[in-house]
Protein backbone atom coordinates (compact mmCIF):
# COMPACT_ATOMS: atom_id res chain seq x y z
CA UNK A 1 0.00 0.00 0.00
CA UNK A 2 3.15 2.13 0.15
CA UNK A 3 5.42 3.02 -1.83
CA UNK A 4 7.88 0.86 -2.91
CA UNK A 5 10.76 4.04 -3.34
CA UNK A 6 12.23 5.55 -0.85
CA UNK A 7 11.85 8.77 0.14
CA UNK A 8 14.95 11.09 1.14
CA UNK A 9 13.60 13.28 3.26
CA UNK A 10 14.57 12.05 6.99
CA UNK A 11 11.70 12.78 8.50
CA UNK A 12 9.30 11.29 5.72
CA UNK A 13 11.71 8.46 5.97
CA UNK A 14 10.94 8.33 9.62
CA UNK A 15 7.08 8.57 8.71
CA UNK A 16 6.75 6.40 6.52
CA UNK A 17 8.90 3.55 8.80
CA UNK A 18 5.84 4.36 11.73
CA UNK A 19 3.14 4.37 9.35
CA UNK A 20 4.10 0.56 8.74
CA UNK A 21 5.19 -0.20 12.29
CA UNK A 22 1.72 0.79 13.54
CA UNK A 23 -1.02 0.63 10.92
CA UNK A 24 -3.43 1.01 13.80
CA UNK A 25 -2.02 3.89 15.28
CA UNK A 26 -3.96 6.90 14.39
CA UNK A 27 -7.16 7.74 16.32
CA UNK A 28 -9.64 10.50 15.01
CA UNK A 29 -10.37 12.93 17.51
CA UNK A 30 -12.04 15.42 15.36
CA UNK A 31 -13.55 14.00 11.97
CA UNK A 32 -11.15 14.33 9.06
CA UNK A 33 -9.51 16.99 11.42
CA UNK A 34 -7.29 16.28 14.11
CA UNK A 35 -5.89 12.73 14.80
CA UNK A 36 -3.66 11.41 17.59
CA UNK A 37 -0.94 9.44 16.07
CA UNK A 38 0.44 7.05 18.33
CA UNK A 39 4.44 7.32 19.34
CA UNK A 40 6.64 4.79 18.10
CA UNK A 41 8.10 3.59 21.17
CA UNK A 42 4.85 1.78 21.24
CA UNK A 43 2.37 2.38 24.37
CA UNK A 44 -0.99 4.56 24.46
CA UNK A 45 0.86 7.92 24.24
CA UNK A 46 0.95 9.74 20.90
CA UNK A 47 0.93 13.35 19.62
CA UNK A 48 -2.05 15.19 17.99
CA UNK A 49 -1.78 16.29 14.77
CA UNK A 50 -4.03 19.10 13.64
CA UNK A 51 -4.58 18.82 9.58
CA UNK A 52 -6.54 22.34 9.37
CA UNK A 53 -3.97 24.36 11.75
CA UNK A 54 -1.23 21.92 10.44
CA UNK A 55 0.33 21.14 13.29
CA UNK A 56 1.64 18.35 15.79
CA UNK A 57 2.39 18.44 19.52
CA UNK A 58 5.63 17.00 19.22
CA UNK A 59 9.10 18.61 20.50
CA UNK A 60 10.13 18.76 17.28
CA UNK A 61 6.95 20.53 15.62
CA UNK A 62 7.59 22.81 18.34
CA UNK A 63 11.28 23.71 17.88
CA UNK A 64 11.93 23.32 14.07
CA UNK A 65 8.10 24.67 12.92
CA UNK A 66 7.61 22.24 9.64
CA UNK A 67 6.94 19.27 9.01
CA UNK A 68 7.63 15.91 11.22
CA UNK A 69 7.07 12.50 10.94
CA UNK A 70 3.87 12.19 13.11
CA UNK A 71 2.68 14.45 10.17
CA UNK A 72 4.35 12.63 7.46
CA UNK A 73 2.78 9.11 8.94
CA UNK A 74 -0.42 10.57 9.04
CA UNK A 75 -0.50 11.81 5.22
CA UNK A 76 0.28 7.88 4.33
CA UNK A 77 -2.18 6.54 6.50
CA UNK A 78 -4.65 8.69 4.95
CA UNK A 79 -3.64 6.85 1.78
CA UNK A 80 -6.04 3.68 3.08
CA UNK A 81 -9.33 4.03 2.83
CA UNK A 82 -11.26 0.63 4.18
CA UNK A 83 -14.57 0.35 2.28
CA UNK A 84 -17.48 -1.18 4.00
CA UNK A 85 -17.32 -4.49 2.40
CA UNK A 86 -13.77 -4.79 3.71
CA UNK A 87 -11.30 -3.91 0.98
CA UNK A 88 -9.34 -1.43 1.12
CA UNK A 89 -8.54 1.16 -1.77
CA UNK A 90 -5.71 3.57 -1.81
CA UNK A 91 -6.69 7.04 -2.59
CA UNK A 92 -4.20 10.20 -2.95
CA UNK A 93 -2.43 11.63 -0.10
CA UNK A 94 -4.47 14.53 1.94
CA UNK A 95 -1.23 17.37 2.46
CA UNK A 96 -1.11 18.95 5.94
CA UNK A 97 -1.97 22.50 5.00
CA UNK A 98 0.59 24.56 5.49
CA UNK A 99 0.28 28.76 5.72
CA UNK A 100 1.24 31.03 2.90
CA UNK A 101 1.52 34.24 3.17
CA UNK A 102 0.21 37.26 0.36
CA UNK A 103 2.81 39.32 -1.24
CA UNK A 104 2.10 43.01 -2.03
CA UNK A 105 4.19 42.70 -5.35
CA UNK A 106 3.83 46.36 -6.50
CA UNK A 107 5.14 47.63 -3.00
CA UNK A 108 7.68 45.15 -2.79
CA UNK A 109 9.61 45.94 -6.17
CA UNK A 110 9.26 49.97 -5.25
CA UNK A 111 11.01 49.04 -1.99
CA UNK A 112 13.76 46.43 -3.71
CA UNK A 113 14.44 48.99 -6.63
CA UNK A 114 14.88 51.97 -5.01
CA UNK A 115 16.48 50.46 -1.13
CA UNK A 116 20.00 51.47 -1.79
CA UNK A 117 19.20 55.46 -2.17
CA UNK A 118 16.84 55.30 0.35
CA UNK A 119 19.26 53.27 2.59
CA UNK A 120 22.02 56.42 2.61
CA UNK A 121 19.13 59.39 2.72
CA UNK A 122 18.06 57.23 6.05
CA UNK A 123 21.91 56.30 7.29
CA UNK A 124 22.81 60.25 6.40
CA UNK A 125 19.86 61.30 8.56
CA UNK A 126 20.52 58.66 11.57
CA UNK A 127 24.44 59.53 11.78
CA UNK A 128 23.64 63.22 12.14
CA UNK A 129 22.75 62.11 15.76
CA UNK A 130 26.16 61.43 16.78
CA UNK A 131 27.96 63.88 18.52
CA UNK A 132 32.05 63.95 17.91
CA UNK A 133 34.55 65.17 19.46
CA UNK A 134 35.56 68.46 18.69
CA UNK A 135 38.12 68.98 15.80
CA UNK A 136 41.06 70.37 17.26
CA UNK A 137 45.22 70.11 17.59
CA UNK A 138 48.05 70.04 15.37
CA UNK A 139 48.39 68.00 11.78
CA UNK A 140 46.25 66.54 9.53
CA UNK A 141 42.00 67.22 10.37
CA UNK A 142 40.36 64.43 11.79
CA UNK A 143 37.61 62.58 9.91
CA UNK A 144 34.49 63.59 11.77
CA UNK A 145 33.08 60.75 13.66
CA UNK A 146 29.63 60.88 11.79
CA UNK A 147 31.37 60.55 8.39
CA UNK A 148 33.22 57.72 9.94
CA UNK A 149 30.07 55.27 10.79
CA UNK A 150 28.25 56.14 7.41
CA UNK A 151 30.99 55.14 5.27
CA UNK A 152 31.99 51.72 7.84
CA UNK A 153 28.01 51.02 7.52
CA UNK A 154 27.97 51.98 3.45
CA UNK A 155 31.04 49.55 2.99
CA UNK A 156 29.32 46.50 5.03
CA UNK A 157 25.62 47.36 3.20
CA UNK A 158 27.77 46.99 -0.24
CA UNK A 159 29.38 43.38 0.41
CA UNK A 160 32.23 44.14 -0.93
CA UNK A 161 36.51 44.99 0.03
CA UNK A 162 37.31 48.14 1.66
CA UNK A 163 39.10 48.85 -1.85
CA UNK A 164 36.32 48.27 -4.07
CA UNK A 165 34.37 50.41 -1.90
CA UNK A 166 35.66 53.63 -2.29
CA UNK A 167 33.84 54.57 -5.87
CA UNK A 168 30.28 53.70 -3.66
CA UNK A 169 31.65 56.08 -0.69
CA UNK A 170 32.97 59.14 -3.43
CA UNK A 171 29.23 58.83 -4.91
CA UNK A 172 28.58 60.21 -1.10
CA UNK A 173 30.65 62.24 -1.05
CA UNK A 174 29.17 63.95 -4.43
CA UNK A 175 25.73 63.67 -3.35
CA UNK A 176 26.37 66.06 -0.28
CA UNK A 177 25.93 62.70 2.49
CA UNK A 178 29.24 63.13 3.77
CA UNK A 179 31.82 65.90 4.18
CA UNK A 180 34.86 63.97 2.03
CA UNK A 181 35.51 59.90 1.64
CA UNK A 182 37.75 58.70 3.41
CA UNK A 183 40.81 56.22 2.72
CA UNK A 184 39.97 52.50 3.63
CA UNK A 185 42.24 52.24 6.04
CA UNK A 186 41.25 54.99 7.76
CA UNK A 187 37.43 52.91 8.20
CA UNK A 188 39.24 49.97 8.95
CA UNK A 189 40.75 51.85 12.09
CA UNK A 190 37.64 52.99 13.04
CA UNK A 191 35.75 49.68 12.51
CA UNK A 192 38.67 48.52 15.20
CA UNK A 193 37.92 50.82 18.06
CA UNK A 194 36.38 49.10 20.96
CA UNK A 195 34.52 52.78 22.32
CA UNK A 196 32.55 52.54 19.03
CA UNK A 197 30.41 49.16 19.84
CA UNK A 198 28.23 51.36 22.38
CA UNK A 199 27.44 53.96 19.91
CA UNK A 200 26.22 51.17 17.24
CA UNK A 201 24.56 49.54 19.11
CA UNK A 202 23.04 52.51 20.12
CA UNK A 203 22.26 53.13 16.29
CA UNK A 204 20.96 50.02 15.74
CA UNK A 205 17.90 50.38 18.26
CA UNK A 206 17.68 54.43 17.06
CA UNK A 207 17.40 52.95 13.55
CA UNK A 208 14.24 50.44 14.94
CA UNK A 209 12.10 53.42 16.88
CA UNK A 210 10.20 54.60 13.76
CA UNK A 211 8.36 51.16 14.18
CA UNK A 212 7.18 51.86 17.47
CA UNK A 213 3.94 52.42 16.99
CA UNK A 214 3.68 48.71 14.82
CA UNK A 215 5.57 46.18 17.20
CA UNK A 216 3.99 44.75 20.21
CA UNK A 217 5.69 41.26 19.75
CA UNK A 218 9.20 40.06 19.98
CA UNK A 219 11.41 37.20 20.05
CA UNK A 220 14.79 37.15 21.13
CA UNK A 221 17.53 34.54 19.34
CA UNK A 222 21.44 34.10 18.62
CA UNK A 223 22.90 33.45 15.52
CA UNK A 224 26.45 32.69 14.46
CA UNK A 225 28.88 34.42 12.04
CA UNK A 226 31.87 32.88 10.64
CA UNK A 227 35.73 34.19 10.43
CA UNK A 228 38.44 33.77 8.71
CA UNK A 229 40.80 33.93 11.90
CA UNK A 230 41.25 30.14 13.62
CA UNK A 231 42.63 29.09 17.68
CA UNK A 232 45.61 26.55 17.26
CA UNK A 233 46.79 24.27 19.36
CA UNK A 234 49.51 21.41 20.48
CA UNK A 235 47.73 17.94 21.20
CA UNK A 236 50.52 16.01 23.50
CA UNK A 237 47.90 13.09 23.26
CA UNK A 238 47.82 12.67 19.46
CA UNK A 239 51.23 14.59 18.98
CA UNK A 240 50.00 17.06 16.17
CA UNK A 241 48.60 20.55 15.77
CA UNK A 242 45.00 20.83 16.23
CA UNK A 243 42.64 24.38 15.26
CA UNK A 244 39.18 25.17 15.35
CA UNK A 245 37.57 28.41 13.56
CA UNK A 246 36.43 31.15 15.59
CA UNK A 247 32.94 32.42 15.79
CA UNK A 248 31.33 35.33 17.07
CA UNK A 249 27.43 35.84 17.76
CA UNK A 250 24.71 38.20 17.53
CA UNK A 251 22.13 38.12 20.38
CA UNK A 252 19.09 40.18 19.51
CA UNK A 253 15.18 40.57 20.00
CA UNK A 254 13.08 40.89 16.91
CA UNK A 255 10.03 42.07 15.87
CA UNK A 256 7.53 39.72 14.74
CA UNK A 257 5.65 41.85 12.36
CA UNK A 258 8.54 44.02 10.44
CA UNK A 259 11.50 41.71 11.21
CA UNK A 260 13.33 45.08 12.67
CA UNK A 261 16.07 43.96 14.80
CA UNK A 262 15.15 45.90 18.40
CA UNK A 263 17.94 45.77 20.25
CA UNK A 264 20.98 43.60 19.54
CA UNK A 265 24.04 42.41 21.28
CA UNK A 266 27.13 40.94 19.61
CA UNK A 267 29.43 38.77 21.77
CA UNK A 268 32.36 35.95 20.87
CA UNK A 269 30.62 32.81 19.88
CA UNK A 270 30.59 30.50 23.30
CA UNK A 271 28.39 33.07 25.16
CA UNK A 272 24.84 31.87 25.99
CA UNK A 273 21.46 32.80 24.95
CA UNK A 274 19.63 32.78 27.92
CA UNK A 275 21.83 35.29 29.94
CA UNK A 276 21.26 37.84 27.17
CA UNK A 277 17.20 38.05 27.54
CA UNK A 278 17.19 40.67 30.09
CA UNK A 279 19.68 43.25 28.33
CA UNK A 280 17.79 42.98 25.25
CA UNK A 281 14.43 43.27 26.42
CA UNK A 282 15.24 45.95 29.04
CA UNK A 283 17.27 48.13 25.59
CA UNK A 284 13.85 47.52 23.87
CA UNK A 285 11.27 48.91 26.53
CA UNK A 286 13.53 51.71 27.49
CA UNK A 287 13.34 52.96 23.44
CA UNK A 288 9.58 52.62 23.90
CA UNK A 289 8.00 49.69 22.67
CA UNK A 290 5.56 48.35 24.02
CA UNK A 291 5.99 44.52 24.88
CA UNK A 292 2.97 42.30 24.68
CA UNK A 293 4.46 39.02 23.79
CA UNK A 294 7.90 37.03 23.85
CA UNK A 295 7.99 34.10 22.25
CA UNK A 296 11.35 31.99 22.19
CA UNK A 297 12.49 28.75 22.43
CA UNK A 298 13.77 26.47 25.01
CA UNK A 299 17.02 27.54 25.57
CA UNK A 300 15.50 30.79 26.92
CA UNK A 301 13.64 29.31 29.38
CA UNK A 302 14.82 30.39 33.48
CA UNK A 303 12.61 32.15 36.17
CA UNK A 304 14.92 34.84 36.02
CA UNK A 305 13.66 35.45 32.54
CA UNK A 306 9.46 34.86 33.09
CA UNK A 307 9.83 37.16 35.89
CA UNK A 308 11.46 39.85 33.55
CA UNK A 309 9.20 39.25 31.12
CA UNK A 310 6.29 39.50 32.74
CA UNK A 311 7.78 42.23 34.94
CA UNK A 312 7.47 43.99 31.31
CA UNK A 313 3.89 43.74 30.82
CA UNK A 314 4.62 40.86 28.35
CA UNK A 315 3.33 37.76 27.96
CA UNK A 316 6.03 34.81 28.03
CA UNK A 317 5.71 31.70 25.51
CA UNK A 318 8.67 29.50 25.94
CA UNK A 319 8.09 25.88 25.71
CA UNK A 320 9.02 23.39 28.74
CA UNK A 321 11.73 20.91 28.30
CA UNK A 322 11.19 17.37 28.95
CA UNK A 323 12.35 17.35 32.32
CA UNK A 324 10.81 20.66 33.76
CA UNK A 325 8.96 20.23 36.55
CA UNK A 326 5.50 21.70 37.10
CA UNK A 327 6.42 23.47 40.19
CA UNK A 328 9.01 26.08 39.96
CA UNK A 329 10.51 28.48 42.21
CA UNK A 330 8.27 31.09 40.83
CA UNK A 331 4.58 32.25 40.02
CA UNK A 332 5.49 33.55 36.52
CA UNK A 333 6.84 29.99 36.47
CA UNK A 334 3.61 28.13 37.37
CA UNK A 335 1.09 30.07 35.09
CA UNK A 336 3.32 29.60 32.21
CA UNK A 337 3.29 25.71 32.85
CA UNK A 338 -0.22 25.27 33.83
CA UNK A 339 -1.30 27.39 30.39
CA UNK A 340 1.40 25.24 28.60
CA UNK A 341 -0.56 21.90 29.49
CA UNK A 342 -3.76 23.28 29.56
CA UNK A 343 -4.12 25.29 26.28
CA UNK A 344 -0.69 23.64 24.61
CA UNK A 345 -2.55 24.46 20.83
CA UNK A 346 -3.04 28.58 21.55
CA UNK A 347 0.49 28.17 23.41
CA UNK A 348 1.67 27.03 19.80
CA UNK A 349 -0.07 29.46 17.70
CA UNK A 350 1.84 32.13 19.78
CA UNK A 351 5.20 30.47 20.18
CA UNK A 352 5.16 29.72 16.35
CA UNK A 353 5.84 33.37 16.11
CA UNK A 354 9.60 33.32 17.04
CA UNK A 355 9.69 31.62 13.23
CA UNK A 356 10.14 35.21 12.43
CA UNK A 357 13.48 35.86 14.00
CA UNK A 358 14.88 32.45 12.09
CA UNK A 359 13.53 34.22 8.71
CA UNK A 360 15.32 37.77 10.22
CA UNK A 361 19.03 35.72 10.67
CA UNK A 362 18.11 34.28 7.21
CA UNK A 363 16.98 37.50 5.48
CA UNK A 364 20.28 39.74 7.16
CA UNK A 365 22.97 36.65 6.12
CA UNK A 366 21.42 36.63 2.85
CA UNK A 367 22.37 39.73 2.04
CA UNK A 368 25.03 40.86 4.41
CA UNK A 369 26.86 37.46 4.53
CA UNK A 370 26.96 35.12 7.09
CA UNK A 371 30.84 35.93 7.91
CA UNK A 372 33.11 38.81 8.82
CA UNK A 373 35.96 39.52 6.71
CA UNK A 374 37.51 41.74 9.99
CA UNK A 375 40.27 39.65 11.82
CA UNK A 376 40.24 41.17 14.72
CA UNK A 377 37.61 40.46 17.51
CA UNK A 378 36.74 44.17 18.03
CA UNK A 379 36.28 44.79 14.55
CA UNK A 380 34.44 41.04 13.82
CA UNK A 381 31.92 42.46 16.73
CA UNK A 382 31.38 45.67 15.30
CA UNK A 383 31.32 44.25 11.82
CA UNK A 384 27.94 42.56 13.33
CA UNK A 385 26.59 45.24 14.56
CA UNK A 386 26.86 46.98 11.12
CA UNK A 387 25.24 44.14 9.53
CA UNK A 388 22.17 44.26 11.84
CA UNK A 389 22.20 48.47 11.16
CA UNK A 390 22.28 47.56 7.45
CA UNK A 391 19.80 45.20 8.02
CA UNK A 392 17.43 47.81 9.87
CA UNK A 393 17.49 50.28 7.22
CA UNK A 394 16.46 47.87 4.46
CA UNK A 395 13.65 46.80 6.76
CA UNK A 396 12.46 50.75 6.81
CA UNK A 397 12.63 51.01 3.49
CA UNK A 398 10.17 48.04 2.43
CA UNK A 399 8.33 49.98 5.81
CA UNK A 400 8.08 52.91 3.72
CA UNK A 401 6.00 51.63 1.23
CA UNK A 402 3.84 48.80 2.81
CA UNK A 403 2.82 50.67 5.70
CA UNK A 404 3.28 54.02 4.61
CA UNK A 405 5.54 55.49 7.39
CA UNK A 406 7.79 58.07 7.88
CA UNK A 407 11.00 57.57 9.66
CA UNK A 408 12.51 59.84 11.75
CA UNK A 409 15.34 59.54 14.49
CA UNK A 410 16.20 60.81 17.66
CA UNK A 411 13.07 62.34 18.72
CA UNK A 412 11.40 62.00 22.14
CA UNK A 413 9.27 58.96 22.63
CA UNK A 414 5.83 60.54 22.96
CA UNK A 415 6.50 61.91 20.18
CA UNK A 416 7.38 59.24 17.64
Amino acid sequence: MFNKALPTNPRRQRGLALAKARPKGFRTIVEDSTYLVLSAAGGSSGYVVDLVDGTCSCPDFETRGDTCKHQWALRYFRRELEMPDGKTVVTESIPIKRPTYRQNWPAYNAAQTEEKERVQVLLAGLCDGIQGPAPGGKGRPRIPLRDAIFCATMKVYGTMSGRRSMSDLRACEAAGLIRRAPSYNTIFRYVERADLMPLLKRLVEESATPLRAVETKFSPDGTGFSTHTYTRWYDHKYGEEKRIQVWVKAHAMVGDQTNVITAVEATPGHVNDAPMLIPLMKATAANGFDMKEVSADKAYLSNENLIAIENAGAVPYIPFKSNSSPTGESEAWRRLYHFYEAHNREFLKHYHQRSNVESTFSALKRKFGGSVRSKLQVAQLNEVLLKCLCHNLSTLVHSIHELGIEPSFWLPKEAS
